[in-house]
């Protein structure tokens, strides 16, 4: 519904997500010389891309209208008892967790800690996360997350390959008991990479110099815990590595994996206390050696030093990424999962090692006394170790009426085969369900005998036992009272800086709106309770989300199909390249693997093309920031034989509508190539121009930006891909569930349908907003961004713009200047923005020693004036040491960001002021965010790496 719809203005959710009211966005035009924003968008946007009618989607709907909906949606799917396993178990996640970290948006609506000074707390969330992975694994370095399982194995392989150094052609063993999604990405990533992969008994391969490694799943999928000593003897005398995908609940009881021969280890945090939520998003874990921390994928949270000496937390070794070295990254990954991994510290936080100790063994309790009664019952309980999964073998033709059996019940098994059933057990198993167990298996008939009858020690770990303490220091010990839990978060979440709090300006990293009520489905037991491989009948609600949101960004982005398997933008890269391999190969173009990439791409982009096994072949750009179209001509006709792809970012990444993009399509296309649109700057797009009108075959959809999913600290993410009819396809498989291509390309991620149980966010935003007010969102995100850069005029030079020196989305100011004139760099003024209350835009990039400004639609004028005074009044201070007013060493830029100990001091010796440091704007009297910590020595950290809490002696010599 439009403006002026009869909807009640309280009701149109476009007027609460939009920040500048009809008088404010009057004076912005006008400050911009401009009477409406269609004129403005007519000065910004090229003619040549814009559509020539709307978006074709419903009007806007009420946020009550729209939760009324997904209720209906959400009642369509049936929460069973779900035994299946398969690295997704059911769980408790405590209320105080659930409460105050997942719904809790100064938790989710923080963004990834590069600014560590204002990210403290979730930094010591996550360093608690990598702490209990480091322990349960017996590994010296974990990170603090990846995407899901499935990818974990793959960056094992990527991390092997380049620590071996095996020559090309080495092989890669996967045992045939890991999980089957497992083995699929693992398939799909290696295959991309030329990796040949040997799925098989690890007992009988031959390990020799031709093996690259071999993945292990501990306990195996069947649940059978194995012994595999003399397979690490032997992979580790051929000079292979050893990585095991493992089940976290089970390390609380078994052996870890390093102590007999794992040199990695992987796996799935969600049952520490997340939701299975249909397959994620869920927080993996990877762990390995010290000797191997400049190659392992994703992030790592260091403790370092401020500039005082005192202890604080950053994100070490961050040279590995792909923002910094690009195609020679250890790994693509941009999203993290870091709102999980956070839940899933939590929970251990919360439980401790006593609790996990209590939870494990009674679910290890529960599947014996299952065991002993389903021989009673005179079945063939697998006579091996097991955790909490029983292999249960069959005559032939019982499994399908015990599957029928269950089913009428609400419970969900898995057949391995026609005589093989396994029951894989969890947290929220009671005595109750054992006995309906037991009565499934007995085909209704009356069991006669009760679980009290049966053994309570007959479960069987013998020889794999975990023996020593695990979880010593004091963080895991204290805090056991809810009270206690509850001020414990509390403190962590007021050491960082959110949304709740204030703009968060990041360029190319869309910080909007996270409407609470596209956040209440999120706890809903009808999206959190699936588990991702139940029958598709139990997820009917689910496959109406899908089919609605897939058709809403087919529509919006111009494209034939779309695939939500993509769990990251980065995944989304991957298999969007994927993809366009997958089409040349089918239609004679095997041959084809250069991907031409312009300078001023994002670092994921080269990463990705190098994981998807492409050439990168650099294109320049020119003064303005716009790709160099002469060089793309000559290098896309040099490369014409082999050209597989360009990938793009459009508007750029230096924030303009290049008015080539049709030209730079058409160069591609004349030479056999396809266009890969990086869709990181949607905002910028919806409703004015769709990227399947202006040429490209194939493009991501960051949800977690323009769809208004929240950035959770790191993540989650979700990275759809949409396709031109020519490519569909090849949509990637799975091989749990019927999704993708005819031709498709192998899984990508765990799930079918990636991190499905936030989907029901970007799809409630759409509903809510619906074409009319998509395409205002859009108008508004980029007046904000000409209207901060008009403010900032004569302050600070614009670094690119557009036609009539417009902008779109997003702008990129000069700081480079002040270097020589004032001896301050862009990280000095980042730093003082945060005494300013501001988390600091993008810095460096993509131009080094530039910070590059995005304030999106959601802002309010006077929040984006707010902004620009501090900027304006940072300006002032550089001044003042250009004109000798302040000391070049010693001023406030040097010596930000000022905590409340810095001024608490008796003597003060700085040449400014107390009030001068702490309180530099009205705003700040008003609210002011204090951080917890002095800048930060970052180099040090680097050189003195521990990512783990300090060992417990050292807590009690400091008390």
């Amino acid at each position: 519904m439009g403006r002026d719809n009869p909807m009640n203005k309280a009701d149109y959710f476009p007027d609460r997500h939009i920040g500048p009211r009809d008088s404010d966005l009057t004076e912005m035009l006008s400050s911009l010389g401009y009477d409406s924003l269609e004129s403005l968008m007519d000065a910004v946007v090229p003619t040549n891309i814009r559509m020539d009618r709307a978006l074709d989607l419903p009007e806007a709907h009420s946020e009550r209208e729209t939760i009324a909906t997904l209720a209906q949606i959400a009642s369509r799917n049936r929460v069973v008892r779900s035994y299946l396993g398969m690295g997704y178990s059911d769980t408790i996640v405590p209320p105080v967790i659930q409460r105050n970290i997942l719904e809790n948006p100064g938790w989710y609506t923080a963004y990834t800690p590069y600014q560590p000074e204002i990210s403290q707390g979730r930094l010591e969330a996550l360093l608690n996360f990598q702490t209990v992975i480091s322990e349960l694994t017996g590994l010296e370095i974990a990170n603090s997350s990846l995407l899901d399982e499935g990818t974990a194995a793959a960056e094992a392989v990527t991390l092997t390959q380049v620590v071996t150094k095996r020559k090309e052609g080495a092989r890669y063993l996967v045992d045939h008991n890991c999980h089957p999604q497992t083995i699929a990405v693992v398939e799909t990533r290696a295959g991309a990479k030329r990796v040949p992969v040997e799925v098989g008994d690890p007992y009988n391969f031959v390990f020799d110099e031709g093996t690259l490694g071999v993945l292990l799943q501990y306990p195996g999928t069947d649940g059978v815990v194995r012994d595999f000593r003399e397979i690490c003897e032997k992979a580790h005398a051929a000079g292979s590595l050893v990585t095991v995908a493992a089940d976290i609940m089970s390390l609380v009881l078994l052996a870890p994996p390093s102590e007999w021969g794992a040199d990695i280890v992987i796996g799935n945090s969600q049952r520490f206390g997340v939701p299975m939520g249909h397959g994620g998003p869920h927080a993996a874990f990877f762990a390995t050696r010290e000797a191997y921390k400049r190659n392992i994928p994703g992030r790592i949270i260091g403790i370092s030093r401020d500039a005082h000496g005192r202890e604080a937390l950053r994100m070490a070794l961050q040279t590995r990424e792909q923002h910094i070295r690009r195609d020679k990254a250890t790994s693509n990954i941009c999203t993290a999962q870091v709102l999980l991994a956070v839940m899933a510290g939590a929970y251990a936080v919360y439980h401790g090692p006593e609790g996990l100790r209590r939870i494990a063994g009674r679910i290890h309790q529960l599947a014996g006394q299952l065991a002993e009664g389903l021989s009673r019952l005179g079945f063939d309980v697998a006579d091996t170790p097991f955790f909490d999964t029983l292999l249960v073998r069959l005559a032939e033709g019982d499994a399908n009426a015990i599957i029928v059996e269950a089913s009428s019940r609400g419970i969900e098994l898995r057949r391995l085969s026609e005589t093989v059933i396994t029951v894989a057990l969890d947290e929220t198993t009671t005595d109750a369900d054992i006995h309906d167990l037991l009565s499934v298996f007995a085909l209704g008939e009356t069991v006669a005998f009760t679980i009290e009858n049966l053994d309570s020690s007959s479960g069987r770990l013998s020889g794999f036992e975990r023996t020593g303490e695990f979880m010593k220091h004091s963080c895991f010990h204290r805090y056991r009272s809810e009270t206690e839990m509850l001020r414990y978060l509390k403190r962590l979440e007021d050491k960082d800086l959110s949304l709740t709090s204030a703009m968060i300006p990041l360029g190319s990293c869309t910080m909007k709106l996270n409407a609470t009520t596209e956040m209440i489905g999120l706890s809903w037991p009808e999206f959190g309770g699936l588990h991702p491989f139940t029958a598709a009948e139990n997820a009917r609600g689910y496959h109406e989300l899908f089919q609605r949101l897939e058709h809403q960004l087919a529509v919006i982005s111009g494209f034939h199909a779309v695939s939500l398997q993509p769990n990251a933008g980065s995944q989304g890269e991957f298999t969007g390249l994927l993809v366009i391999l997958a089409y040349h190969e089918k239609t004679g173009g095997k041959n084809r693997n250069i991907c031409l990439i312009p300078s001023s791409a994002h670092g994921t982009n080269p990463a990705s093309a190098v994981m998807a096994g492409m050439k990168v072949v650099v294109v320049g750009t020119d003064n303005g920031g716009n790709i160099d179209v002469d060089d793309l001509r000559a290098k896309a006709a040099e490369h014409s034989q082999d050209l597989a792809a360009l990938m793009v970012t459009y508007p750029s990444t230096h924030g303009v509508f290049e008015s080539s993009i049709r030209e730079v399509c058409s160069i591609i296309h004349e030479h056999g190539g396809q266009v890969y649109l990086d869709g990181a700057n949607m905002n910028a797009l919806v409703g004015l121009c769709r990227p399947g009108d202006i040429g490209a075959d194939v493009c991501h959809i960051n949800l977690h930006k323009t769809f208004s999913i929240p950035h959770g600290g790191g993540g989650p993410g979700m990275g759809p891909i949409g396709v031109a009819e020519h490519l569909t396809p090849f949509l990637p498989k799975h091989p749990m569930a019927e999704t993708g291509g005819v031709e498709g390309c192998g899984a990508v991620s765990a799930a079918p349908w990636g991190s499905s149980s936030i989907l029901p966010i970007s799809w409630t935003y759409i509903e809510m907003m619906g074409g009319p007010g998509l395409l205002r969102a859009t108008q508004v995100a980029i007046l904000n961004a000409n209207y901060i850069a008009r403010r900032l005029a004569g302050h600070y030079d614009l670094l690119y713009s557009g036609q009539d020196g417009l902008i779109g989305h997003e702008c990129i100011i000069d700081t480079r200047p002040f270097k020589a004139s004032a001896g301050v760099d862009v990280e000095d003024m980042s730093k003082r923005l945060i005494d300013y209350g501001f988390h600091p835009p993008t810095i460096s990039f993509p131009v080094p020693g530039t910070m590059m400004i995005e304030p999106t639609e959601s802002e309010s004028k006077a929040e984006l004036d707010r902004f620009c005074d501090a900027m304006i009044s940072i300006r002032n201070e550089i001044r003042a040491i250009e004109e000798g007013k302040l000391d070049r060493e010693d001023n406030p830029l040097k010596n930000a960001p000022h905590t409340l100990f810095d001024i608490a001091v008796e003597h003060w010796d700085h040449p400014y002021t107390r009030e001068t440091a702490v309180f530099p704007s009205p705003a700040t009297r008003v609210h002011k965010i204090w951080p917890p910590v002095s800048r930060i020595e970052g180099a040090w950290g680097d050189r003195n790496l521990v990512c783990v809490c300090p060992p417990i002696e050292s807590y009690e010599t400091e008390q």
